[in-house]
């Protein structure tokens, strides 16, 4: 069933009703970075992998990893001040683009790259303190078109 408000979806025993929601929207795509000269291509799972170690050493309010680029380096580390925790995992990668420091949430960036099935991924920065693109290195689907915006925090010094 399909109206000006609802829409209902029935499948065997569910039954989903949705409510379609009028009204004006802010541009989504002018948050989107566009110039991102600083890229990174690294494999997923080995990634995600070093997030999810290093993030066992964050502070649990604030869990933080930070990311240090240079050359076909990354640096990912996290501390914890209060309980003087710290981790530090190098990884190869391929990245251009002039050496950055950046932060990120471990747990967004670890739920992101648990839910892409590719084997390389690419991140593409512009600053530190800007939002970076996470999409597939190589796109198997021409179907599917995938890219998340992921937010950096600020590094704690």
């Amino acid at each position: 069933m399909f109206n000006q408000t609802n829409a209902s979806f029935e499948h065997n025993n569910v039954l989903l009703i949705c409510r379609l929601i009028e009204g004006r929207y802010p541009n989504y795509e002018a948050v989107i970075p566009t110039t991102n000269p600083n890229r990174l291509t690294i494999d997923r799972v080995a990634l995600l992998n070093a997030i999810r170690r290093a993030s066992i050493f964050t502070n649990k309010a604030n869990p933080q990893v930070r990311f240090r680029l240079n050359g076909q380096e990354l640096n990912v580390s996290a501390e914890d001040l209060e309980y003087s925790n710290e981790a530090k995992e190098r990884l190869s990668c391929n990245y251009e683009g002039d050496d950055m420091e950046i932060g990120f949430n471990s747990r967004f960036f670890q739920e992101m790259l648990s839910n892409v099935h590719v084997e390389e991924i690419r991140l593409e920065m512009s600053a530190p303190n800007r939002a970076g693109l996470l999409m597939p290195s190589v796109v198997d689907n021409a179907d599917e078109d995938l890219l998340m915006l992921i937010m950096p925090v600020m590094l704690q010094q």
